[in-house]
C-alpha cells in the first residue's frame, strides 16, 4: 500500500555517503511499517476531536458571552475564512505527490526547500506542543470545576475533594499528560482506536447538548467566583428560548475574565476562539500513517471543517437565545449545568480535551521525527530518530512530552491561548505561501488533482493570517516572526544541501525569463552601459586570482567563465562536459564570484571561443568583453593551492580539474591562433582585455597595507606602439579609462587611487594638453591624478630606427573604424629597441602600482605579422607585474544625465 504512494522519483536520493545511507535506512524502516488508517479514522475523527475540544465545551459560551451573537458569528466567519483558504492550499499540495510523515512540515519543506521547511517545522512543532498544553490545562480546569474543593473552603464535601492551587493544578496536569504519553507511546493504531471511541462519546454528548436546549426547563444556576476576600456568589439563568434573551445577547459586552483578571477585547476573545479551528492539520499530521494520504487528507479535512462550522454557528445561536450573559461569561462549564444528563457532558468534556491533547502531542512528535530524519539540525535532533520495532518514533514522543510539560508551568488556558493562535496562524500563512509559490512558479510538475484553489485564495489566506496575528498580539506576532527569521538564516548558512528541490529556483527562473524578454537590446543607451565579461579559462588551477580580478571588473554585469574542451563529440559515447559542470560550479561557490559557467566542445580553441562569443548569454545579457590570459612562456602556478578559500578548508583541492601543464608540454594553441582569437573578437565588436601576471597580484596585501600613499592604479591611455598616433579621446582610450574607473569603484579597490599618465613631447604645449585632459576627466566624473611623462627620447628613437614602407602620405595615414585605430599591413612598424624603451618608461614610474592598464593595439590585418605583434606585446609588458592590455570598440562614456 505504501508503494502506491511513493514513486522512485520522489524517494531516490542522488547524494552518497554514510549520512545519506543512514537516512535511507531510517526511511526504509519507516516505510516497512504498514500504513493502516483510512480516511474517517485517520483524518475526519482526529480533525473533529481537535476542533471539538476546549472551545466547544468550555469556551464557546465565553466567546458568545463577551462578543455577542453578531461579533461571534463574525469571528467564526473570519476564522473559517482563514482556515478555509488554508485547507484549499493543503489539499492542493497533498494531491500533488506522495506524502510522508510530518504533515505540514513535509508539505512546506518539499515545496519551499529546507530553510523554510525546517524553520516552519520548528514553529509548527512548538504550536502543537503549546496546543497540547492548552488542552491539558482545559482538562484540568474541567476536572477541578467538577471535583475541586470550592474556593474559600478548607475541606470539601461529597465529590469535591481535590485541593485547588497552582501547584496542585500543575500536578493534575502532569498526571493527565502522562496518560496521553502512554497512549502515544503505544502507537498510531491504538491512538486511532482510542480517538474513535472518544469520538462516539463526543458525538453522543453533542447530541445530548442539542436536545438539552429544547428539553431543559428554565433554571437558575448559582456561580461561585473567587475574589480578594474569598468567594462571591452570582446567579446565571437558563431562560429557555426567549426573544428578550436573544436581543440582550446580540451585541458585544466585554468584561474582565474571572480566571485571569484581564479585560477582554475582540482580539483576545478571538485568540481563544481560534484555538477551536486549529485542528485542521490533525489529519495531515497523520500522513505517514494513512493508507492513501493524497486521497484522505482533502476529503477528510474539508468534511470535518464544514461540519464544525455548522455546529459552532448553531450552538452560538442556541446559547444566545437561551442563556443570559452572566451565565455565559462567568460559568465556563454551564453546558453541564443545563444538560438533561450532566454526567455524560462531563465525560464528553474530559474525553474531547484528552483526545485533543493526545492529537497535538502525537502531531508534535511526528513533526519532530520528520525534522530529525531530514538531518536539517544535525546532531541536535539525532535522538529523535529512534523508533520502536513497529516504526513508532518513541524518542520523539518523549521529547515532545517533555516540552509540553514545560509549557504547563504557564498555569492558565487563556494565558497561552494567544501564543498558540499566533503559532498556528504563522504556520497556516506559510502553507498558503507554499501553495502560492508553487502556483506562481508555473512548474509543469505541479499538477494537483485537487483543483478548487487559485493564487487568489492563497494570497487571501496569507493576508488573513498576517492581519489576525497582529490584531491578536503585535508583540507576540513580531517576536514569532523574528524567531522564524533567525531559524531561516541559521538553516540557510548551516544546514546541508538537500535534493528536494528549491521553490526559490523555480520562482527565480520564472521571473528571470519574464524580465529577460523585457530587456530590449534596441533600447540600450551608453549611459547605462556595463561590462559583460567572458573570461576564457584553460585550467582554473592557474587562474584563481584572474577570476577574482575580473569579478571586480564586471560592475554588476554579466560574468561568464568560458572553457573549451578539445574533443569531438562524434567520437565519444556521451557528453564529457556534464561531469565537469559540478566542479566548475563548486569553484564559483568557493571563490565567491558571481559568475556563470559556459563549457563547450570544439576542434580548436579558436573555434571554441567563437562558439562562446556567439552563444553565451541570453537576450540582452550577452558578453560584450572578452578577457584572455596572456600568451607567454611562463610556467603556470597552482593558484588554487594558495587561495584562502581552499587553504582554509579541511579538504584538499579535488575539484576534478587536471594538473597544470608542465613547462615542457606543448600548449593547446599557437601564437598565431591566440592573436586570431583577439582579431575574431574585435571583428564581432567585442572589447578585448589581455591580462598578464595577474596571478602575482596579492589583492589582500596591496589593498590592506598601511603604506602611504595608498596603492595606485596606473593608466596609460595612449598607444605606446604607435607614437605617431598618440591620442587620448578615441574610443579605445575612453574604454580603457572606463575600465580603470570601474575597477576603482569596486568595494575592494575603493582605497586605491587612479594615476593617469600623459605622454608629452617638447614644443607641444603640455600644459594645454593636461588642461584638456583634466576637463575630459571632469566631464566624465572620473577622479584621477594626471602625471606628465616626457617621452621625446623614446619617440626620437622610434623615428631613427623605424623603416617606412614605400608609399605616399595616404598610405601612412592610420585607418579608423568606429573611432578605433586600425593597423593595415603597410603601416609603420616599430623596432624591438623602441618597444623595450617604452617598457622601461612605464616601469620607471614610481611608486609601483597594484595594477597597470595599457592600450592594446589592434592586431595587424596581415596574419603573417601575428607572431611579431604578440612578440612586441610581450616586450612591452615584460616585468611590469600585474598588467591589463585593453582594446575597446564600444562607446562607454557619457557626459549627459
Amino acid at each position: 500500500m505504501a508503494s502506491s504512494e511513493r514513486s522512485a522519483l520522489l524517494t531516490y536520493r542522488l547524494c552518497g555517503g554514510s549520512a545519506e545511507e543512514e537516512r535511507g535506512r531510517e526511511r526504509g524502516r519507516a516505510a516497512a511499517a504498514p500504513r493502516k488508517l483510512p480516511t474517517f479514522l485517520g483524518v475526519v475523527v482526529p480533525t473533529l476531536l481537535s476542533m471539538f475540544s476546549v472551545v466547544l465545551f468550555l469556551r464557546l459560551g465565553f466567546v458568545v458571552g463577551h462578543a455577542g451573537l453578531y461579533q461571534a458569528l463574525a469571528m467564526f466567519a473570519v476564522a473559517y475564512f482563514i482556515i478555509g483558504m488554508t485547507v484549499l492550499s493543503v489539499c492542493a499540495i497533498a494531491t500533488n505527490g506522495a506524502l510522508d510523515a510530518g504533515g505540514a512540515y513535509y508539505m512546506i519543506s518539499r515545496a519551499l526547500g529546507p530553510e523554510f521547511g525546517g524553520s516552519i517545522g520548528i514553529m509548527f512543532f512548538l504550536a502543537n506542543v503549546c496546543g497540547s498544553a492548552l488542552y491539558v490545562l482545559g482538562l484540568v480546569e474541567a476536572v477541578v470545576d467538577s471535583f475541586g474543593i470550592p474556593p474559600g473552603q478548607e475541606a470539601g464535601s461529597g465529590v469535591h475533594v481535590l485541593p485547588q492551587s497552582y501547584w496542585y493544578e500543575l500536578l493534575y496536569g502532569t498526571v493527565l499528560l502522562a496518560l496521553c504519553l502512554l497512549v502515544c507511546l503505544v502507537g498510531a493504531s491504538i491512538y486511532a482506536k482510542a480517538t474513535f471511541l472518544i469520538f462516539l462519546i463526543v458525538a453522543a454528548v453533542l447530541g445530548t447538548i442539542l436536545v438539552s436546549f429544547f428539553a431543559t426547563r428554565p433554571l437558575k444556576v448559582p456561580i461561585r467566583l473567587p475574589n480578594v476576600n474569598g468567594t462571591e456568589t452570582d446567579n446565571g439563568f437558563f431562560t429557555g428560548f426567549s426573544l428578550e434573551t436573544l436581543r440582550d445577547n446580540l451585541g458585544g459586552r466585554y468584561e474582565v475574565d474571572y480566571t485571569t483578571g484581564q479585560m477582554m477585547s475582540f482580539s483576545s476573545v478571538f485568540a481563544v476562539m481560534f484555538n477551536g479551528c486549529t485542528g485542521i492539520m490533525a489529519g495531515s499530521n497523520m500522513s505517514g500513517d494513512l493508507k492513501r494520504p493524497s486521497y484522505s487528507i482533502p476529503r477528510g479535512t474539508i468534511s470535518a471543517v464544514l461540519f464544525t462550522y455548522l455546529v459552532y454557528n448553531l450552538l452560538a445561536f442556541l446559547m444566545c437565545a437561551t442563556c443570559n450573559r452572566i451565565l455565559l461569561q462567568k460559568d465556563y462549564g454551564f453546558l453541564r449545568d443545563i444538560s438533561i444528563f450532566p454526567p455524560l457532558v462531563t465525560v464528553g468534556i474530559y474525553a474531547a480535551t484528552l483526545s485533543a491533547a493526545m492529537s497535538n502531542l502525537i502531531g508534535a512528535s511526528r513533526i519532530l521525527y520528520a525534522l530529525a530524519r531530514d538531518d536539517l539540525f544535525g546532531r541536535a535532533l539525532s535522538l529523535a530518530k529512534k523508533t520502536s520495532a513497529s516504526g513508532n518514533p518513541v524518542m520523539a514522543v518523549i521529547l515532545s512530552w517533555l516540552m509540553v510539560q514545560v509549557v504547563l508551568f504557564s498555569g492558565k488556558l487563556n494565558t497561552i491561548a494567544s501564543v498558540v493562535t499566533i503559532f498556528f496562524l504563522l504556520v497556516y500563512a506559510t502553507v498558503n505561501l507554499a501553495c502560492l509559490a508553487l502556483e506562481w512558479a508555473s512548474a509543469p510538475n505541479f499538477r494537483p488533482t485537487f483543483r478548487y484553489f487559485t493564487w487568489h485564495t492563497c494570497l487571501l489566506g496569507i493576508a488573513g493570517c498576517c492581519v489576525m496575528m497582529f490584531l491578536i498580539s503585535p508583540v507576540s506576532a513580531s517576536a514569532s516572526l523574528g524567531f522564524l527569521l533567525l531559524l531561516l538564516l541559521a538553516l540557510h548558512y548551516l544546514s546541508p544541501s538537500s535534493t528536494w528541490g528549491y521553490i526559490s529556483q523555480a520562482l527565480i527562473f520564472h521571473q528571470v525569463r519574464k524580465y529577460l524578454l523585457m530587456l530590449d537590446v534596441r533600447k540600450d543607451h551608453v549611459k547605462f552601459w556595463r561590462p559583460q565579461m567572458l573570461l576564457m579559462v584553460q585550467n582554473p588551477r592557474g587562474s584563481a586570482r584572474l577570476i577574482d580580478f575580473v569579478n571586480d571588473l564586471k560592475k554588476s554585469g554579466l560574468y561568464v567563465l568560458g572553457h573549451v574542451e578539445l574533443q569531438d563529440l562524434d567520437m565519444l559515447p556521451s557528453d564529457p562536459l556534464q561531469p565537469q559542470q559540478d566542479s566548475w560550479l563548486s569553484l564559483v561557490d568557493k571563490l565567491n564570484v558571481k559568475a556563470f559557467v559556459s563549457l563547450t566542445l570544439a576542434p580548436s580553441v579558436r573555434h571554441g571561443v567563437r562558439q562562446l562569443l556567439f552563444t553565451s548569454g541570453l537576450g540582452g545579457m550577452r558578453p560584450n568583453t572578452l578577457v584572455l590570459g596572456f600568451y607567454d612562456d611562463e610556467a603556470p602556478q597552482d593558484g588554487l593551492a594558495r587561495h584562502p578559500a581552499f587553504t582554509s578548508a579541511r579538504e584538499e583541492v579535488p575539484l576534478g580539474f587536471p594538473p597544470l601543464r608542465a613547462p615542457t608540454t606543448p600548449k593547446l594553441l599557437s601564437a598565431r591562433e591566440y592573436v586570431g582569437i583577439v582579431a575574431d573578437a574585435l571583428k564581432m565588436l567585442r572589447n578585448v582585455l589581455l591580462a598578464r601576471q595577474l596571478e602575482s597580484l596579492d589583492k589582500a596585501w596591496e589593498l590592506r597595507r598601511a603604506a602611504s600613499p595608498p596603492p595606485t592604479i596606473h593608466v596609460w591611455p595612449v598607444n605606446l606602439l604607435r607614437p605617431d598616433s598618440a591620442r587620448y579621446a578615441d574610443t579605445c582610450s575612453l574604454f580603457l579609462l572606463q575600465m580603470a574607473c570601474v575597477l576603482n569603484m569596486a568595494r575592494a579597490w575603493r582605497r586605491a587611487r587612479l594615476r593617469l599618465f600623459l605622454c608629452v613631447e617638447a614644443g607641444t604645449m603640455p600644459h594645454a594638453q593636461e588642461e584638456k585632459l583634466r576637463q575630459l576627466l571632469k566631464d566624465l566624473r572620473i577622479q584621477a591624478q594626471i602625471q606628465l611623462v616626457p617621452w621625446d627620447a623614446i619617440t626620437h628613437l622610434h623615428w631613427q630606427t623605424c623603416q617606412r614602407p614605400p608609399g605616399g602620405p595616404a598610405e601612412e595615414e592610420e585607418e579608423e573604424e568606429e573611432g578605433v585605430v586600425n593597423f593595415p599591413t603597410n603601416t609603420t612598424q616599430v623596432s624591438d629597441e623602441y618597444v623595450c624603451a617604452a617598457n622601461k618608461l612605464v616601469l620607471e614610474q614610481s611608486p609601483a602600482p597594484a595594477v597597470r592598464f595599457l592600450y592594446l593595439p589592434r592586431p595587424p590585418a596581415d596574419t603573417s605579422l601575428y607572431p611579431l605583434y604578440l612578440h612586441q606585446l610581450e616586450l612591452l609588458t615584460r616585468g611590469l607585474g600585474p598588467t591589463v592590455l585593453v582594446h575597446g570598440v564600444s562607446a562607454v562614456t557619457s557626459t549627459q544625465l
